[in-house]
């Protein structure tokens, strides 16, 4: 088996797009080598905790309403060419995502992770909800068969929030700049959401190395 790190944020729609265009990657090689753990990288770690209004947020960060529709275009695009919607009138806030990455890293350990990250998408991008808040984030947890008791008592705690951040990071002082990236056996950094056809090629250039070296 091979190593798939992800560098993910829930919040980035990048990450969405990057994630459903590997699944269906997945689909196609059912015996495929992957090995997947999701890691944490807030875009916005300075967020206040309660987040931000999103409009407002993203004027603020694209120059107004004009930059922010032209630099949020390609994303519905590729959304779209992915067969994903992105309900971007529903999207109130843009939260801040510490409890969002808590809540997967407590999923990896009861093996959960990618049920955990796909609802996290879902919930802010297809369903507007606000993925910082607490109700939210047990609703999910308890959606992906977690003890929603035992996560409401970590969520009200600093659990791994020191965890999280020195493994963000981590991640920038490996140069990490944007997401999704992708680390393949712990050596080779593929940044951006690739096609599908892409991760097809990948896969079965593993698997024929793999085979070859039996």
């Amino acid at each position: 088996m091979v190593k798939l790190d992800i560098i993910s944020d829930p919040i980035c729609p990048w990450c969405y797009i990057g994630k459903t265009n590997l699944d269906r990657a997945l689909e196609q090689i059912p015996d495929h080598p992957f090995v997947i753990e999701w890691h944490p990288f807030q875009l916005n770690p300075d967020m206040p905790a309660e987040g931000l209004d999103r409009r407002s947020y993203l004027e603020a960060k694209f120059g107004g309403q004009e930059g922010a529709v032209k630099a949020y275009a390609p994303v519905l695009e590729q959304a779209k060419a992915a067969g994903l919607t992105i309900n971007v009138e529903d999207m109130q806030r843009t939260p801040n995502t510490i409890d969002a990455h808590r809540l997967i890293h407590w999923a990896g350990i009861e093996g959960r992770q990618s049920f955990v990250v796909q609802r996290l998408f879902e919930a802010y991008f297809r369903d507007g909800r606000d993925i910082g808040a607490h109700d939210v984030l047990l609703d999910i947890a308890d959606g992906c068969e977690m003890d929603a008791a035992v996560i409401g008592k970590l969520l009200k705690s600093d659990a791994d929030v020191d965890d999280i951040r020195k493994r963000d990071a981590h991640s920038r002082e490996m140069g990490v700049t944007s997401v999704p990236t992708f680390i393949v056996a712990n050596q080779h950094a593929v940044p951006g959401a690739q096609p599908p056809e892409m991760w097809v090629k990948v896969m079965e250039e593993i698997m024929d190395q793999i085979e070859a070296s039996e």
